[in-house]
Parts: C-alpha cells; sequence; structure tokens
C-alpha cells in the first residue's frame, strides 16, 4: 500500500492512475496519522508554493510530515513536493518551506521562455534504485519556472540544462524528489516509479554524461470533442472553425480512443478543446470530466483542457466560477487549462483601465495553479492594410500580399468560434495575458485551419518576438515538413495538429521520425 499526500491542489489522479498501473494500491492521505503510518510516501506537489504550504499548515499536515521525513521511510517528491522539502521560495517571500533540506527555490534567470516546459533529459549525479534499467538517455516531462538551490552538493541526484544548469532531482537517504513529473513521462516514467516501489531493485551506478541536456520541441495531438445531432461525443475537425459537412458534425472518432492512440504513437502531449461549452450541465456531470478521467487512466502524457472555464450558471440556475471550473478538470485529470474567447474579454477589460477591477480568472488559476497550468488560446484573423497607419495595432510588413496587394496586415482576435471579430491584436493579448499570469500560448490561426499550407510562420514570429512564455503553433499543418519548417523558422517550443492526425494522414511516429532525421531535438 502506497501512502498518497493530496493537499487538494491540482491533478493528482495521473499519480494515482499510474501507481496503480504499476501493479500497487494508492491510499490518500485524510490525517496527519495517515502520514504517520505510512509505509512508503509520494508528495506529487501541483501549483504553487504558498498555496501550497498555506494548505499543508491548515491540513495540520505540515508537522506530520516532517517527522515522516525524518524518520527514514522511503519517500518520492514530484515537482513542489520537491521543492516542498526546502526552505523557502523567491514564489512566495516571507513563507516557510518544510527545511528538511538547506537551500531555497529561485525562479529562472536566463534567456530562455520560462515556464521551462517539456521533455528534457537529465545528468544523473550519484547512485540510485530509481534509475536501474534505465540509461540516462531518456527524455522527462518539466513545467516549472523555479529551482531548487541547495546548500550541500551532496544531495544533488540528478541536473537538467536549460539556458543553466540547474538540480533536477534530490537525493538524501531515502528521500527522493524530483522536479519532473514521472506520472507525465510515459513508459520512462513509470518504469523510474516502479523502482521506487520496488525495495528489491538494485542501485544503479551514475553513468559519464556525454553532452549537456537538451529540451525537445513537443509534437501536441489535438482533439476539438462535441457532441454531434445524436447527443453523442466526437472528435471532429473544422475547415476555418466549420465542422458540418453535407449538414452533419463530422464524426472522426472517439475522444478516449483517440487520445490513447496518439500517445502510443508518441504525442508528447494531447489537448482537449471543447468546442460546444456544454454550459446547461450542472458541473459534476459536464461530459468533458468524464473523458478525462478515462483518457489519464491509460495516457501517460500531459492533457490540457479548453472549453467553458469560465464563469457560467447552469439550466437550474446554480451559479460557478472558472477557477471552481477548472479546479474540477484538474481533478479529473487535467494539467493544464486553455482558456480562450474569455481571454479576450478579459484583456479588453485590463486595457481600458476601468477602476476596481476584480481578479480575473487567469489570475485566479494561476494564483492556486501557477501559472504553467494556464494556456492562452488565441483565435485570430489576417487583417490588411495598405499602411501601418491605417491601423492602431502591432502591424507586421507580410510576405503574403492581401487581396488588393496589401503588404501590411494585423491579426485579429476573434472570440465565439471565430464568429466575432474584435478590435484587440493577437501580440496584445498574448502580452496582457502573460502579464496577468498566464504561462502559455497556443497560437492558432484561422486563415490557415483546415488548409494543409503550413503553419503562419509570420503570426509565429510576432507573437513569440513580444512574450517571454512557451509558444504552441497551430493551425495549418499538412505535412512532416510543415513541422520542420516552423520548428527551424521560429522559435515555438511546440507544434499542435490535428486533421492530419484524424484523417490518419500523417501519423505522430512519422513527423517525429522525420524531424529525427533533420537533426531537430525530439522525444524518441
Amino acid at each position: 500500500m502506497i501512502t498518497l499526500l493530496d493537499y487538494g491542489a491540482g491533478n493528482v489522479r495521473s499519480v494515482i492512475n499510474a501507481i496503480e498501473g504499476v501493479g500497487e494500491r494508492v491510499k490518500i492521505v485524510t490525517s496527519g496519522d495517515d502520514i504517520l503510518c505510512a509505509e512508503k510516501l509520494v508528495f506529487p506537489g501541483v501549483g504553487a508554493f504558498g498555496s501550497m504550504m498555506r494548505i499543508l499548515n491548515q491540513k495540520n499536515y505540515a508537522e506530520p510530515l516532517k517527522t515522516y521525513l525524518k524518520t527514514g521511510r522511503p519517500f518520492l517528491g514530484i515537482c513542489l513536493g520537491l521543492q516542498a522539502l526546502f526552505e523557502n521560495s523567491e514564489e512566495a517571500p516571507g513563507v516557510q518551506g518544510l527545511g528538511i533540506i538547506k537551500g531555497s527555490v529561485k525562479r529562472f534567470d536566463i534567456d530562455r521562455s520560462v515556464p521551462h516546459i517539456g521533455w528534457n533529459g537529465i545528468n544523473i549525479e550519484q547512485s540510485s534504485r530509481i534509475f536501474n534499467g534505465l540509461s540516462g538517455q531518456e527524455k522527462f516531462y518539466f513545467v516549472h519556472s523555479f529551482h531548487v538551490v541547495p546548500q550541500d552538493d551532496d544531495v544533488v541526484l540528478t541536473t537538467t540544462n536549460y539556458g543553466c544548469q540547474f538540480i533536477s532531482g534530490i537525493q538524501q537517504g531515502n528521500i527522493v524528489a524530483t522536479q519532473f513529473h514521472p506520472e507525465k513521462s510515459g513508459g520512462v516514467g513509470l518504469h523510474l516509479l516502479k523502482n521506487f516501489l520496488d525495495s528489491d531493485v538494485e542501485v544503479a551506478k551514475p553513468e559519464p554524461v556525454a553532452e549537456p541536456t537538451k529540451l525537445a520541441k513537443r509534437v501536441i495531438a489535438c482533439l476539438d470533442v462535441r457532441s454531434n445531432d445524436q447527443g453523442d461525443l466526437v472528435v471532429t475537425k473544422g475547415d476555418q472553425y466549420d465542422v458540418r459537412e453535407q449538414g452533419e458534425v463530422r464524426n472522426l472518432g472517439k475522444p478516449v480512443d483517440l487520445a490513447k492512440q496518439y500517445y502510443e504513437q508518441g504525442a508528447d502531449e494531447i489537448t482537449f478543446l471543447n468546442i460546444t461549452g456544454f454550459r446547461d450541465f450542472p458541473l459534476e456531470d459536464m461530459p468533458m470530466l468524464d473523458v478525462l478521467k478515462k483518457t489519464s487512466r491509460n495516457v501517460f502524457v500531459p492533457l490540457t483542457i479548453g472549453g467553458g472555464i469560465r464563469d457560467y450558471a447552469d439550466s437550474n440556475g446554480k451559479k460557478y466560477k472558472a477557477l471552481a471550473v477548472a479546479a474540477e478538470y484538474f481533478r479529473s485529470g487535467a494539467d493544464k487549462v486553455s482558456i480562450g474567447s474569455d481571454a479576450v474579454l478579459i484583456a479588453e477589460q485590463y486595457l481600458s483601465g476601468a477602476g476596481d477591477r476584480r481578479p480575473s480568472s487567469i489570475e485566479e488559476i494561476s494564483h492556486v495553479y501557477g501559472n504553467q497550468a494556464v494556456v492562452i488560446s488565441i483565435d485570430p484573423r489576417r487583417m490588411y492594410v495598405a499602411s501601418p497607419d491605417e491601423a492602431q495595432h502591432h502591424v507586421i510588413e507580410t510576405d503574403i500580399p492581401g487581396p488588393h496587394g496589401e503588404r501590411y496586415c494585423w491579426y485579429q482576435c476573434t472570440i465565439k468560434g471565430g464568429r466575432e471579430g474584435r478590435d484587440l491584436d493577437a501580440v496584445t493579448l498574448a502580452q496582457v495575458c502573460e502579464k496577468l499570469g498566464a504561462g502559455e500560448i497556443l497560437l492558432n490561426c484561422i486563415d490557415r485551419d483546415g488548409t494543409n499550407l503550413g503553419f503562419d510562420i509570420e503570426l509565429i514570429n510576432a507573437v513569440k518576438r513580444a512574450v517571454s512564455i512557451p509558444v504552441i503553433a497551430s493551425s495549418g499543418a499538412g505535412s512532416a515538413e510543415h513541422f520542420y519548417e516552423v520548428f527551424t523558422e521560429t522559435q515555438a517550443e511546440s507544434a499542435l495538429a490535428a486533421g492530419i492526425f484524424h484523417r490518419q494522414e500523417v501519423p505522430v511516429f512519422e513527423v517525429k521520425k522525420y524531424l529525427q532525421d533533420k537533426k531537430v531535438e525530439v522525444r524518441s
């Protein structure tokens, strides 16, 4: 029996599924005594340092946790579960950590996108049984803005390179903690978890480091999910956001089945975009919650969910806050939530300078779960102008002239599935949302959607140069070559596609093999 410390924030369902997937049973902590009586304890910390420590203290978990850690029994901390072991964090000045390990937690100060999101390698610095059977060349999934800085180098288990060499794992006696997420690192992560849980596994010695680790470019499979005319949930795909063909919603498969298929093909992440919203459902019965729960049982890479992350009232008049909606998605297996139309309205209010502005859903969710959990989905279209002076927006000079030969354009943000344009450009929206706490941009393009013409390189470069958070390129992929193009002609960290995967025109594994042959860093 493995005891899991779930303090009430973020996605722990995937950790439970991963532990059960390697043959162990899980007991969830409900009191301090559960911690004290545990034989093996796993702490998957998710969210923000200050919020985590506040909840641990409120639930009276902090002191029993310190006592357990001093007994020498096995402990595995994941992500924030690593950072909690230290004395303090720059993320929450004045808040004390557990202080089991001397040192602090620092924010990345590097010339790279922050958060550090994606698949990166590790350099193993000391012997440990958790790496038995692993070569040290595998990649694990990271998502964080802060890293630990211990006073004593003897506790360092692994290091990773991302603009600097940072400590990505520690080991002190039977205490092991990693900045990366084994439960989101596919088969490699499951192997590591099994090693931790099996006390009879032999200790593995570290291997010499051949070269610095590198962050892989991510290939993401996107599933647009909606109910068809018969009321069934299906994966569909539109042409410039029109999902109907001969009057019927295109049905390209079942969401849970397709997600598993793409995971097995090597997709680095799975994104679900709920394009109907299901506003008439009580929150506890929203269909996408069940999709996430079922998917997370067999898919051990990050899951993002978008659609309906806003304040709303159901058919019974019951009101829900966006934070509550996000919380249910996280508890059901999501790692990140994507905010679309609501982000445009939030940015417009922010830019208006209206007084007494309440914290937006972006700010509320990032405060509790961390900015790495908030993705902003931008749906722009090109608006051509004869000269930069014609628009009070971020205008670019384009190599793709307009219908009347225009050489300039700006990217108009839209809402309601692209049906309504707003007086706001994509660059400004991305910058405002970064200020409010978003950790990643999902950059779509209505003009390219369903065209198979390739990504809008000019749009991606314009937004990527304007923000310091990661950008996901989307819309227009029609071949493996288009992924190579976007990764070599822009600084986008990842690229997303839907239709070519659903129609089996280009499988995920074929895209990754092509990129690997072209010397683009990807996860094998």
